[in-house]
């Protein structure tokens, strides 16, 4: 495949299940910010129409909590029929700039700090102490019984249903970044001797479950991706011979399309993202005093700077290229022309950008026209990531740069 033929094949029209789009990038998932009291507000329709408007084939919005015990914090938007006209309004909005749209289900497990009613301690695959609630009165998480999985297979049909009946195009089922699927997935946060833990086929039974609830609710026709880990990116956890096989099994169980990616939030956040630590700008947006603190003492270790380079997931997704014909998402450093390229080159099915995107929502458009003489001017300075906290929600600082005069 030449590098034209590439480029036309990335930015010609093609299906996905029984979805037409216009061309095979997608706006991947990164959390907006813009749901005040899990509200999805008209910032959060404007963003994703201005992705529509600058050409990419389907955007995806970012972690659609499937009940309030999967939020990892209070102004997250979860699925229930109280915000159908937002959502609506959301769906609308897109599709009326030439895009579609996908809504990324998504349950926190034990990483929360929010404590729901009736629900003294978040849950996951095995009890322990939950880290980003330390400091917020939520230092436990409760291991999930038999009763937990059923309410919670209940509450993803009830939010796919509901995206579908909003008008979405498609469901991400979110599998990775150390939320609940991952965890189960995880051997170094799954410690269960029941039959959702200890081998990797009874690890990944509820995830399987799950697609299996999404699939009976949405239809036959209806996309489903799933964003799985392709590493944990840390010692004892996911790897990418498991990853391998997981690929197979959710293809085997009728997924659509797999979006790669790696990193858990709670230890290895800088693994997805690569580049500058956010940490100094993410410290003063932080409201709680002791969190606060905790941070300026012990965040280095989290939130160290990791190199970036161009496609830094390569690697590891041409070994899921390998074990499984299912249709793949290639994610991870590609902020240039020649990467959107190169993974067609290499036999992936569709691109998905994040912080490229957001310093140029007319990336598409600007790839088309510009040619070789295209340059996006993402520094991966990842202070985005901190700008999800401010009034606004998520922004390119590059474009905004005053973004945290304030502070």
């Amino acid at each position: 495949m030449t590098p034209q033929q590439a480029l036309d094949k990335v930015l010609a029209p093609t299906r996905l299940a029984g979805l037409a789009l216009r061309n095979r990038v997608i706006k991947t998932a990164t959390f907006e910010g813009m749901c005040p009291g899990g509200v999805p507000g008209p910032e959060l329709a404007a963003h994703h129409a201005r992705m529509a408007r600058g050409g990419v084939g389907l955007t995806t919005v970012a972690y659609c909590g499937v009940s309030p015990d999967g939020l990892t914090f209070a102004d997250q938007m979860w699925m229930h029929e109280g915000i159908f006209p937002p959502l609506r309004a959301l769906a609308d909005a897109v599709h009326r700039e030439g895009g579609a749209i996908s809504a990324q289900l998504a349950h926190c497990g034990f990483f929360s700090r929010t404590r729901p009613k009736n629900i003294p301690r978040p849950r996951g695959p095995s009890a322990g102490i939950n880290q980003y609630g330390l400091f917020c009165g939520v230092p436990f998480a409760g291991a999930m019984g038999a009763a937990d999985i059923r309410k919670t297979l209940a509450e993803y049909v009830s939010a796919a249903a509901l995206v579908k009946r909003a008008g979405f195009d498609a469901v991400e089922i979110h599998m990775g970044h150390g939320y609940l699927l991952s965890q189960f997935l995880s051997p170094a946060t799954n410690r269960r001797s029941d039959a959702y833990g200890g081998s990797l086929e009874n690890r990944l039974r509820l995830p399987l479950e799950v697609l299996a609830a999404v699939r009976g609710a949405v239809g036959d026709d209806f996309p489903i991706l799933a964003k799985l880990n392709l590493s944990d990116g840390f010692a004892g956890g996911l790897e990418i011979d498991d990853s391998c096989h997981i690929a197979r099994r959710l293809a085997e169980h009728g997924l659509n399309a797999l979006v790669m990616s790696g990193g858990f939030t709670s230890r290895s956040p800088m693994y997805l993202f690569r580049g500058e630590s956010p940490l100094q700008q993410m410290i003063p947006l932080e409201p709680n005093p002791l969190q606060r603190t905790a941070m300026k003492w012990f965040g280095g270790r989290l939130f160290s700077s990791l190199p970036y380079s161009e496609m830094y997931f390569l690697d590891l997704a041409r070994r899921v290229r390998q074990a499984t014909d299912m249709p793949l998402v290639y994610l991870g450093g590609v902020s240039e022309r020649g990467s959107l390229q190169r993974a067609m080159a290499e036999g992936f099915d569709f691109v998905a950008l994040g912080r490229a995107l957001l310093r140029d929502p007319d990336l598409v458009q600007h790839v088309r026209s510009q040619g070789e003489a295209y340059v996006n001017g993402c520094n991966h300075c990842n202070q985005c990531v901190a700008s999800m906290a401010l009034p606004g929600g998520i922004r390119c600082v590059l474009n905004q740069p005053d973004s945290f005069a304030h502070l």
